[in-house]
This record gives C-alpha cells, structure tokens and sequence, in this order.
C-alpha cells in the first residue's frame, strides 16, 4: 500500500516536472513572442525546478546530494511576485525600468541569504535537522511560513486589481472583449490563491493543484494573443506628431500619467476666451478646446453614418482615430463628454442601431437574428444579447416579438 501511494505521489511530481519544462521550451520556440510571454517562460522555468526540487526531496535523492536541500524553500515566496508581473504583462501594465520588478523578488532573496548559515553546515548535520522537523530552525520556519501567506493574499489582490484595471481600459480602448478579457487569468488567479491555502494541507493534494495550476496557465498562455501590440495611432504628415511610448500610463506609474497627452500641433491652437474659459478648462488640460471637440465629433458622427465602421467587429479606438486622422486620447474624450459613453457602449449602441434597421426590413425575415448581429460587427451571440438588454431593455427574440406585433397591428 505504501509503494503504491509512493510511486502515485511521485508520478504527479514526474508529471508537473515534465510539462513545466516542456511548456517552457515550447514558449521559447514561440515565434513573435510578447514581453508576458517571456515572463511566463521563466515562471514556468521557476516551477519546474520548484518541482523538480521538492521531487529530489520527497525521494530522499536530495540527501545524497546534500547541497540541494532547502533550496527549495525560498521558491513560493518568487510565485507572487512572477503573478503580478505576468498579469501587468498582459494587460499593458508593467514599470518602465525592469529594475522595479526586481524589487519583488527581495523577500526570496532575503530568504536565501539567511539560510547559507545552514548551506554551509556538514551534509550529516542538514540531514539531522532535515530529519527533525527543521530542529533550530524553528524560528525561521514560522516566519518563512507566515511570509508565504502574506506574499500569497497580497499578490493575488494586487493582480486581481490590475485586471479589474484592464477590463474598465479596454472598454475605453476596443468595441469587443473577447479574447481580451482575460477571464481565463481571473480564474487562475483564484486557482493560485488555492493553491496558496493548500500550504497547510497535504503535500499530495498541494502539488496534484500546482501541476494542475501549470497545465492550465501553460495551455492559455500559449493561446493568449497581445492584447495591446497594434495600437499605434498612424496619423498623415503635417498634421500631429506624437509620442505613444506612454499613451497606456502605468499602475506603476502614477506620476507620469500625463505625460501621455504631450503633443506638438504643427498649426495654432484655436485661442481661448477668458469669458467661457471655466467651461472649456477639461479640455485645456488635454490640449483639445472645445472647437476641437466639436469638430472632432462632427467628423466621427459623419464617419460612422457614411462608412459604418461599427460593423467591423474588432475595431479599436486606435484604428478608428487613425482613420479620422487624431489622437486615440482626443477621441476617447469626445465620445465620453458628447455621447455620454465609453468606445465600447459607444460602438455597441451603433450596432444595434444597426441591427433594429436591418431587421426591420422584409427582405432580412429569412436570416436568423445572430446572422444579422454578426453583420452589424459583433463577434458573439453572448456578447450581441448582453449589449442588446443594456440598450433596449429587451431580449432581442422579445424586440422581434414586439416588433411583429407592431407590423400586424
């Protein structure tokens, strides 16, 4: 009975070893590879030899080699820190200077350092206290223990906070959330903050999830495209010139939020009224007056009637300020203070505008009404009945029936 729990326990090591490192080199042979995904190569890296670490241990291999043991221990408190990078990663969110992230690897340091008191002790000695439940070391263990913990809650909020961040950015920036929503990292995260409280269970069921947790981070980070890799804003020669190195500002980075609105106008700004300059400060703030605005917003409604680029389903505000030939902060500014909404409620509200004309006519009765969303841009059923209740109060089989009703009367 105890040589089959052995050899189960030690195949979920072999198991989680194994698809660490071979997702790791299959990320490495990744052709275009994102900045999160060069993080998420490391952390896997990082995983695998945790793995591969505690298996030495587990199998007593380690006490023949005794220059192994407790190398391990200072490894859970490098996971937070590697969740935190490869969620700001993702969602466009990490520091300027890479050395920040280093900061968040000072607790593992620190770890280590403190234990070459027991690195440099004789092999028969770290085997003895190995074998006595970390025998003075007692202090540390607790303290190690209670520093995981924390790392644990503050990383796994810290990152939940970021993606909270991103979902309300991409509103502002992307008529769709699909793909980019990053649904699947959410739950991830709740599955690391799992795994963090299966630290006080069992060692079997604690690695079984953290080989689990690798397979499933592994498989979508894979799948996971750049979320923010084309939002360059093209606009023609003569007219602005702008530097977009900060246009997504930071957590990280609150101090330099408005830099990303630093422009160089090559014609004069339209001058500003002393009478009705309070009502028009907003927009001295961003470098857009109120003309601007105006005007900016005339050349959108006149775009979006003639051209219909709603309809196209992954349009994103970058694309959509390059083709009025402005800058992607301008434009979110107008359809927030003109039309009261996000780019996403914005572009949403357009198509199914769209979609009520198109199935009010005759000749559209012989298409099913998710054929006709997809024709006014959107890229889901899920998402054509969510946006369809919030702008009409309806279910859109309801709207049809009214609808119909409207048409027999």
């Amino acid at each position: 009975m105890l040589t089959f729990e052995f050899q189960h326990e030690k195949m979920i090591y072999v198991v989680g070893i194994s698809i660490a490192f071979f997702l790791s080199l299959l990320l490495l042979s990744k052709k275009g590879k994102t900045q999160a995904d060069k993080i998420l190569t490391v952390w896997l890296l990082v995983m695998g030899i945790h793995l591969l670490l505690y298996y030495l241990f587990f199998s007593r291999i380690a006490y023949q080699h005794t220059f192994l043991l407790g190398l391990n221990m200072p490894l859970p408190l490098v996971h937070g820190p590697f969740l935190l990078l490869y969620t700001a990663s993702l969602t466009n969110q990490l520091p300027a200077r890479k050395r920040l992230w280093l900061l968040h690897f000072i607790p593992a340091v620190v770890c280590w350092l403190y234990l070459i008191r027991f690195y440099i002790l004789p092999s028969d000695q770290k085997i003895f206290i190995f074998q006595h439940q970390g025998i003075g070391f007692e202090s540390f263990q607790m303290t190690n223990l209670v520093a995981i913990v924390i790392s644990g809650i503050t990383y796994v909020c810290w990152s939940l906070f970021l993606l909270r961040r991103h979902r309300k950015t991409i509103l502002e920036q992307f008529s769709y959330t699909e793909k980019i929503n990053l649904r699947w990292l959410q739950f991830l995260i709740y599955g690391i903050a799992f795994i963090w409280i299966l630290v006080l269970a069992t060692d079997e069921i604690l690695f079984a999830g953290v080989v689990l947790f690798v397979v499933l981070i592994g498989y979508f980070g894979l799948k996971q495209p750049g979320i923010f890799l084309n939002q360059q804003v093209n606009v023609q020669p003569g007219t602005v010139s702008i530097d977009h190195s900060k246009e997504n500002s930071s957590f990280w980075q609150q101090g330099d939020t408005d830099s990303a609105d630093t422009v160089s106008m090559q014609q004069p700004q339209t001058p500003v009224n002393q009478d009705d300059q309070s009502g028009k400060r907003k927009y001295l703030k961003s470098g857009l007056s109120a003309e601007m605005a105006e005007a900016l917003h005339e050349r959108l409604t006149e775009l979006m009637k003639s051209e219909k680029l709603y309809t196209e389903s992954e349009l994103s505000l970058s694309e959509l300020a390059n083709r009025l030939n402005t800058l992607s902060n301008y434009l979110s500014q107008v359809i927030n203070d003109k039309e009261g909404k996000n780019f996403y409620d914005y572009i949403n509200t357009l198509r199914i505008e769209e979609f009520k004309t198109l199935v009010s006519r005759p000749e559209n009765r012989k298409y099913t009404l998710l054929s006709l969303s997809y024709d006014c841009g959107f890229n889901s059923k899920s998402s054509f009945n969510k946006n369809f209740k919030k702008v009409t109060g309806l279910s859109p089989s309801e709207y049809l029936n009214h609808l119909n009703m409207e048409v027999a009367a």
